[in-house]
Parts: structure tokens; sequence; C-alpha cells
């Protein structure tokens, strides 16, 4: 292999960004200020549960030149593993901080550990020692290369600290063989802290120590030349604790010898560091000669630095950070905050544009506008991420909310003149979940975009009954409308709500969005009914085109006109489609279902009937079940995960997005946010042709399923959940199961980030607790295939392969593809008593609320497979009609989505 493609042996480390340390490399500063035992003020930030604003401190540091982060919670007065955990985590959800390498610092092993569990990249232990003999140094070791950490080892044996050149160099090369030949740790990777001690203390035994650990260096760069050198830089000044002037040379001076013997990296405050050729002459005399010991019989050079440092006064420091956009105009100031979505300056500089602008309303229209301009064309350019654009909105609310007093005021004083209140303004549109539906995510996502975009929105919340929806609308002379919905019912309330606008001679472009909808559907059974223009909008991205296109006088007709044809021949291709495929009368259907042999079937008994209830499930037990790739999916980033993270397009506002998220998690889970509530049920039950008959307790429940009715290659069967349910004739004993779950909490915390204009909070949040409400699922499901039921005890699956389905058994949930009947969830909360247990409530659509909310069937047949019953014909509609003893008509209405 040639010199070029050899991996040189460098000690290599990452956070975000790679930091590999060459020979050439300059000293390595790491930040110290993260530090509970170095800095009082992260200290009570700490202790005061205030972590985002410690943050701050980080964040200093890291724009002061720091570039590994030391982060130390040893504290008699704090949880440290959870201190460090929290911490750690919202680090990581920083990327201005997380994209340098971590130190994790303390004196206890398990914190170390808490702190490894959490950090991404290479980062570095801090320390691990012989203290406690060879063989705990070595677990520790083998811990710390599991983990793929670099480690600091601090000269320290079972005698205690080395303190003299001759013990620091004998302990590290001991050390130095241990973990090469018995850990097998890459050299590269090993950090020595041959202890760093107070000079200057009057303690004459003290004033070598200095010299000490400056040839201890040498010495070791030539026994080991692949190791590093590290140490604690403050300590060496500790005698001048107050005066930092005199501290800051000390430590300069220190750094100008050490680091010309050998010494790598070094625990320091970056913000504090003076340049050794700008000490004042005097002073760097006395501090060379306390440090290098000389001219110090008596300890008088210690004594001439204390008088020296008596007269010393701390000629203060200006932070060195990289700020240049803050020396700009105040308009360039707010578009650089909007575009890069920083809150820190907004109040300060939106009343400086106040000041300066003859109106607050011009500020709105002027710089903040432009910003978000900015923001929308980058956005619409695939510039910008979907993430970003709702922090950029999160600004713009914030300076918004800054300047409504004062534009209230001036209409206030211009009524009270005799003028009329300002009636000028953007474009409103009004956005509604409609009645019966409680879901409001991407309906939030599509209002913060078209905010972004210059519009003003009005939006109605969830459950919104039409009447509300059209009333709001002609009220405040909305120049749009838009309806979202997630479950299939909300389709059916569209359709009413386009009636009602054609009857009421509504003139509004209705746009239709959400999980349930489709362009087809929107074309097929949506837009027939209203003829002022129905358009079906994919993603909050498409949003502003459409609305621009819709509102502008020049594009308007074309584009509803192009619209129309388009969805023109969507229906008539929908429409001739029809005729095409083949169904099975249902009569035949039901002959071709699954060939089970109930004869060899061995059903397995569950470990009890009836219901059992989780209270307060564990948050962080149902962590590891997050599929997070339905959540990239709510910010419209799509891709695997976690490929997505390292995606050339999405990949570095995705890993912003995952990291901000987890910090939120680590929030959620700390401070018990939400409560997860779950029940489960197993009871006996029997198959009746597409019925299931339950028994619960001396009652029973018949549930009823729909088969497949469209013709199949021949040996292929028409599906019906039934199937998986021996049949009465059998004499087979069989059960089904259901289960429900759901997250409380989570109104509060959305209300207070309202309040604080913070939509990507809210959606944030929003979008965690569903992935929570799904986690609790897969968990639950997990139990009762492994314990509760028990026809899978063995299981030994990864959370890959649970979101793959490679389970025996299924849950298929009501309203969903294999049983598309949402009438049928009434059965299932009857049986579990899901609202009186947890608290579900069902609406008039059969939407469960809290939104966050899950429920379905157990099936432990090893047949049972998910499936979609597709499009039904008339024979087994009226079929289930009768089986369900409702009226056809009720039924007809349910099932119109699944009905050819």
């Amino acid at each position: 292999m040639s010199d070029l493609t050899t991996i040189k042996p460098y000690l290599r480390l990452s956070g975000l960004e790679p930091l590999v340390i060459r020979p050439e490399t300059n000293f390595v500063n790491v930040g110290e200020r993260t530090n509970v035992t170095g800095s009082k003020k992260f200290a009570r930030l700490v202790r005061e549960g205030q972590y985002e604003e410690a943050l701050s401190v980080a964040r200093q540091q890291v724009e002061s030149g720091a570039q590994v982060l030391d982060v130390n919670m040893d504290d008699a007065m704090l949880d440290g593993v959870s201190a460090m955990r929290t911490f750690l985590n919202l680090v990581q959800s920083e990327p201005d901080i997380a994209r340098i390498p971590i130190m994790i610092d303390s004196s206890k092993f398990e914190i170390i550990e808490a702190g490894l569990q959490c950090v991404q990249g290479k980062c570095i232990v801090n320390s691990i020692s012989m203290k406690e003999g060879e063989a705990k140094f070595i677990e520790q070791a083998f811990t710390c290369k599991a983990y793929g950490a670099a480690v600091i080892v601090m000269a320290f044996d079972e005698e205690g600290q080395a303190d003299t050149k001759k013990r620091k160099v004998e302990i590290c090369h001991r050390a130095y063989k241990i973990l090469t030949e018995k850990v097998h740790f890459a050299p590269q990777d090993i950090i020595f802290d041959p202890n760093i001690f107070a000079i200057a203390t009057g303690i004459e035994e003290h004033n070598n120590y200095a010299v000490d650990f400056i040839e201890a260096t040498r010495e070791i760069k030539r026994l080991m030349p692949l190791t590093k050198v590290s140490g604690g830089v403050s300590n060496v000044s500790f005698s001048f604790r107050g005066n930092d002037h005199v501290r800051e040379a000390i430590h300069a001076v220190f750094l100008y010898h050490a680091i010309r013997a050998g010494m790598d990296m070094g625990i320091v405050n970056a913000g504090q560091l003076v340049v050794y050729d700008e000490i004042e002459p005097t002073l760097k005399q006395l501090c060379e000669d306390v440090i290098l010991n000389r001219n110090n019989d008596d300890n008088s050079a210690t004594e001439k630095l204390i008088q020296h440092a008596e007269t010393v006064k701390a000629k203060g420091k200006v932070e060195v950070k990289d700020e240049a956009w803050r020396n700009d105009t105040v308009e360039k100031r707010l578009s650089h905050s909007l575009v890069n979505g920083i809150t820190d300056y907004i109040e300060a500089d939106t009343e400086e544009a106040r000041q300066k602008y003859p109106t607050p309303l011009e500020v709105i229209e002027g710089p903040l506008m432009d910003g978000m301009g900015i923001v929308g064309d980058l956005f619409g350019a695939g510039k910008m991420f979907l993430p970003q654009v709702v922090k950029s909105a999160r600004v713009m609310k914030k300076s918004v909310a800054i300047l409504t007093p004062y534009i209230e005021a001036e209409k206030e004083q211009r009524k009270k003149a005799g003028g009329a209140g300002d009636t000028s303004g953007a474009a409103k549109i009004l956005l509604a979940t409609v009645k019966g539906d409680v879901h409001d995510i991407g309906k939030n996502i599509v209002g913060v975009v078209l905010g972004c975009n210059g519009y003003d929105i009005i939006d109605l919340g969830v459950m919104v009954p039409s009447d509300k929806i059209l009333d709001t609308a002609q009220k405040e002379n909305a120049a749009i409308i838009g309806l979202s919905g997630l479950i299939t019912p909300s389709l059916d309330e569209m359709v009413h709500i386009a009636k009602e606008m054609k009857r009421r001679g509504m003139v509004q472009p209705l746009l239709i969005g959400g999980a349930t909808t489709s362009r087809i559907h929107t074309a097929v059974k949506i837009a027939p009914e209203y003829e002022q223009g129905v358009v079906h909008v994919l993603d909050a991205s498409r949003s502003v085109t459409v609305a621009g296109s819709l509102l502008s006088k020049e594009q308007k007709t074309g584009f509803l006109s192009d619209t129309q044809s388009e969805y023109i021949r969507l229906k008539e291709g929908f429409d001739s489609k029809k005729s095409v495929k083949s169904y099975l009368a249902y009569e035949d259907a039901l002959k071709n279902k699954v060939k089970v042999d109930w004869d060899a079937h061995l059903t397995q008994t569950p470990e009890f009937t009836g219901t059992r209830v989780f209270d307060d499930f564990d948050l962080g037990a149902l962590r590891p079940y997050i599929d997070w790739k339905p959540f990239f999916i709510t910010w419209e980033m799509h891709g695997n995960f976690p490929e997505i993270l390292t995606d050339s397009v999405v990949g570095k506002e995705a890993t912003k997005l995952y990291n901000d998220a987890n910090a939120l998690l680590d929030k959620i889970i700390a401070e018990k946010w939400l409560q997860a509530k779950g029940i489960i049920g197993f009871w006996e039950a029997a198959g009746n042709g597409d019925d299931v008959m339950v028994k619960n307790g001396a009652e029973s429940v018949k549930l009823s399923f729909l088969r497949q009715q469209i013709k199949k290659a021949p040996d292929q069967p028409n599906l019906s959940l039934a199937d998986f349910i021996a049949p009465a004739s059998t004499g087979k004993k069989d059960y089904i199961g259901a289960f429900a779950v759901t997250l409380h909490g989570i109104e509060t915390h959305i209300k207070r980030f309202e309040a604080s204009h913070d939509d990507y909070n809210k959606i944030m949040l929003q979008a965690l607790a569903d992935r929570f409400a799904e986690a609790f699922a897969e968990a639950l499901h997990q139990q009762t295939r492994k314990e509760f039921w028990g026809y899978a005890k063995d299981e030994q699956l990864s959370n890959a392969d649970l979101i793959k389905e490679q389970y025996i058994g299924i849950r298929p949930a009501p309203g969903y593809p294999a049983c598309p009947d949402h009438t049928e969830k009434h059965k299932l909360f009857g049986l579990l008593q899901a609202t009186e247990a947890i608290g579900i409530q069902l609406t008039e659509s059969l939407a469960m609320y809290p939104a966050s909310s899950v429920c379905g069937w157990y099936f432990s047949n090893p047949k049972s497979q998910y499936f979609g019953v597709g499009k039904i014909q008339r024979d087994q509609l009226e079929d289930y009609a009768k089986r369900k003893e409702m009226p056809l008509e009720t039924v007809e209405r349910w099932l119109s989505p699944v009905l050819e």
C-alpha cells in the first residue's frame, strides 16, 4: 500500500465535524467553563435546572475558540448521571456547539458512562487511572474502547497522585504498556494528564510543580511519541484566584513552555487566553520566574509576584466572537436573524427598527417581510428546509408580538381622531381541521410556511364545524379556505363543505390537504361539487406556490383552468378504470378464504382474559421503539432513517432536526411532560363467516369484518381478518386481543409554546407525541407476543425488524386498510372500556382524542398478515349492513371510501 493511502496514526476526534490532531497541529484548547467545579455561573444554572441557559456558556466557549468542550457535573448537590445526560443531549441538539468533540469529565465512572451514551462522533473520556488498581483500570479502559472514545489517563496509581517528574513518567509508562498490550488501545487514542498542580502557594515543596509537569511532558513524548499530553491549566494559578489578570498571564507563560515541551492540549478558558508576547514585561518576567522556579530562593520570586499582583488591576476583556453581522444596519441584522433562526437579539433589533421607521407596521412590511422573503426564496429553491423555515417563523412571530401593541395603539388613536382603523394588510387565508378530526400538525406547518410568505393566517384549530368555517371566512373576508383531515370520514366532511360553499354562493378557492386526502379523491369527489376552484395541496412547500397563483390576478384564471382540466382527466380515468377491474360475488369471495389447518393449529392461551391497564408507562422505555422515518416525513423530509442524516441534500438539516428532537425528548422524559396510558385485553373468540364472536364475561360481542372482493390469481385467497380466528365449527378455543394507547398532558406545553410564538417546538412536540403513541403500541405488542399472550416467547427482533413488521401476528386498526370501518371502534372501546380506563374520547367522526392515540386488534395466528380490503361491491355492502344491524345508508356513508 502506498504512503498516500496509509492512514496516519493521528488522534482523530469528532463532534459533527472532525478534529484530527497532527504533529503540525497547534495547541488544542479544551473549553473549561462547562464545568460545575470551575465555573460558578455554570454550576448555578445546572443546579437550578436552567440547562437551556447553561448552553450559552458552552456556546461562548466554542465561539471563543475552544476546539474540544469539557463537561463536568461532579457536584455533591447534583445527580451527576442525570445532569450529564440532560446537558449532553441538549448540546447534541445545538449544531453550533455539537460540531466540536466533547470531553466527558468526571471522577465517577458511572457519570462518564452516562455521557458516553449521549454523545455523537468520537469523544474523550477524562479520565481513568490506576488509583483503584490495574483490574479496575483495565475494565474501564475496555468500556471506553467499546464506545470508541479516546481516554485521558491521570498520573495516579495505588500510591496516589504523581507530583514529581520521575513518578509522573513511571505511572504514565506503566499505564501505556497495560493499555497497548492488554487492552489493545491505539497509542494515538491515549492522552496523559501528568497532573498540573498549583504553584506560588508559599510552600517550598510546591515551587517545582510546573517544572516537573513540563519536564515529564518532554520525557513522555520521547518514550511514547504517538500519545498526547493534556492538563487542567487553571490549576497552576489557583493561588491567585480572584485576580484574573494575573491568572491569565500565568496560564499564557505556562503554556508557552509546556507546549514547546510537547503538551498537545489543555483545559483552559478559551475566551481568556492572552498572547504571550503581549503580556506586560514586568508581569511576564515574574510569571516566568515562578513557573520555571528560578530566582526563587526562600520563595523570593513568589513573594515578588504576589506583591506585583496587588498592584495589577484587571483590564477587562472583550469576548472574541464571530458576530460581525451585529455591526450591520438594523435591516440586515433582522434579516440575518430571520434567515438563521436567531432569537437572541430580536427584542433590541425590533425596538431599534421601530424607533427608525415612521410606524411599527412599516417595520413588518419592510425589513421583516424582506427577511421572510429571503427565507421564502431559499425554501422555494430547496436551499432551506422546513425545520429552518419554522425556526425563522419563530423569530418573525416574536418580532411581530413586540410590535403589535404599538400597532393597536396607533389604530385606537386613529379611531379617536375620527378616522377608521387600518384596513390594509396581507391576504387572509383561513385554515381548519374539519369536524370530528383532531389532527393538526400538517395544518400547523402549512400555516407557518404561508405566514412566512406574508399571508395573514386565521387558524380555527381542530374539530371545526362547517358553519363555523364558512361563517368565519365570510366575516373575515378570507381570500382562501384551507381544509385539513387525517381520518377517512373527514373526506366526506370536505365534500359537504364544498357543497355548502356552492349553496352559499361563495367564491373563495378551496385548498384540500391532510394525510387521508389525495389528488384523485379531490378530483373525483370534491372538485365536482364546487366550481370556484378546488386544489389538492400535497405538502407545505407546494402551498406557497398554490396560494400565490390563486391570489394573483394575472395567474389565477389560467391556474384554475389548468387544475380543473387536470382533475377532469383524473376523474374520467378513474371512472373508466372501474369497469376494467374484475370482482367476485361476495358469496364466492367468502368461499375463497385463507386456508388454515385448524386441526393442526395450536392455540396459545393468553396469560389473562379481560383487561390490564398501564397507567403511567415509562417514556424512557418507549424511546428505543420510536420509528423516526414518519417523524421526518412530518417535516417534509423524505428518506429512510438513519440514512437521511447523511443524505447529500437534506442530511445537514435532518441531523439538526434529529438533534433538536432528541433534546426535546430528553426534556419531555426528564420532566414528565407527557403521561403514557395504555390498556390491553384478551377474550375468547370464535369465527362465523366474516364475523367474530367475542366472549366478554356473560355477554357476547359480534365483530364484523370486510373481505377482499377483487378477483385474484388462482390459489390467492380473498382475505378477511375473520380468517385468522378459528371458526366455532372447528371446536377450537381461540382468542382475540385489543389495545389502546394515548399520551396525555400535551395541551399545557402547546399553549406555552404558542404564548412564546414558538411554532418550531410546538410542532416538534406534537410530532414527538405521535411517535411516542406509535412506539407505545409497538412496545405493548412486543410485550404481548413475548409475555402477555406468549405465543412468541423467544422472539429476538431489533427495532428495525419491528418497523419492518417481521414479527408473528398483527395489530390492525379500525379505519385502516384491513378493517376500514371506523364504527367497529365503538366495539373495541366497549370491550376495553378505553374511555373510562385511560381517557381516550371518540369524536363524532370516530377520531381519537387526545390526537396522539392508537388502537387496534391483536391477532396471533401465524398466517395473519397485513392487507388492504380494497374496493367492495354492493352485495357485500348490503350483507355487511345486515350483519351489523345498521341502516344501509349509514353503513354506505361510513364505507364510502371503499365502495366501487
